[in-house]
């Protein structure tokens, strides 16, 4: 096991972008205060997967969890890209 380990620096555009995809999804879904949304940027190492891409959770108060992926990193996802996976989710 290695003594020294490098942590992972958080990119505050990722952050801010993660905000702002929060909030497509808060509108699009007109959530309520009591719901949750988590929006989570996953990067693959895998040349074959195409990059990173945005994972999406709602939790809503009474309901299962409901996630969602967009394959594209957080800072390129619109309000019409989070519409169409909500709608096609069901």
């Amino acid at each position: 096991m290695p003594l020294f380990f490098k942590a992972k620096v958080e990119n505050p555009g990722r952050a801010e972008a993660s905000r702002r995809v929060a909030g497509l999804v808060r509108a699009a879904l007109a959530l309520g205060e009591d719901d949750a949304v988590t929006v989570s940027e996953i990067d693959c190492g895998d040349p074959a997967c195409g990059g990173a891409e945005t994972v999406v959770l709602v939790m809503r108060v009474g309901r299962k969890t409901q996630a969602v992926k967009l394959l594209k990193p957080t800072v390129e996802v619109t309000a019409e890209d989070v519409a169409g996976a909500f709608a096609a989710a069901g």
